[in-house]
C-alpha cells in the first residue's frame, strides 16, 4: 500500500490549499565569493573575471551574477570584475591598490507588446 493513502478519504495534500507564490524560478542566482579566497588564489596584479573564477574552480557554471564579499583581508592589489560588491569589500580592494569594476547583469526580459503577426501587417503597410 502507497505510504500516503489514507483509506478512501480525501488525502491531506489535496485537502490542504495552495496559496502563494514562488519566486524561486525567477529570481536570480547570485555566487557570493569572500576577499580571503581572492587572496588566496591569486598573485598581485592579476586580472580577476568571471571566466577566470570559473576556471579556478571558485565558482559553479550555473549563476546570474558574481558577488563579492569583504570577509577577510585583502594585501594584494587585484583588477576586479563583478556583478556587485559589498561596501567592505570594495574598500578593502581599493586600500590595497585595486580596482573594481562592476558588469552588468542580464538584461530583463520584455514581452512583446504587439504580437509578432501585427509587426509583419505594420511592416508590409509601410513598405507599401
Amino acid at each position: 500500500m502507497s505510504p500516503v493513502f489514507e483509506g478512501g478519504q480525501m488525502p491531506l495534500i489535496r485537502r490542504v490549499p495552495k496559496r502563494g507564490f514562488n519566486n524561486k524560478t525567477f529570481a536570480d542566482v547570485v555566487i557570493g565569493i569572500n576577499v580571503i579566497d581572492l587572496e588566496l588564489c591569486f598573485e598581485a596584479g592579476d586580472k580577476i573575471t568571471p571566466e577566470v573564477l570559473m576556471s579556478k574552480g571558485l565558482v559553479k557554471k550555473n549563476f546570474d551574477k558574481i558577488k563579492i564579499l569583504g570577509n577577510g583581508e585583502l594585501s594584494k592589489s587585484l583588477d576586479i570584475s563583478a556583478h556587485a560588491f559589498s561596501e567592505g569589500a570594495q574598500k578593502k580592494i581599493e586600500a590595497a591598490g585595486g580596482k573594481t569594476t562592476v558588469l552588468p547583469g542580464k538584461k530583463p526580459v520584455v514581452k512583446n507588446k504587439m504580437g509578432t503577426r501585427k509587426k509583419n501587417i505594420l511592416a508590409k503597410v509601410k513598405s507599401a
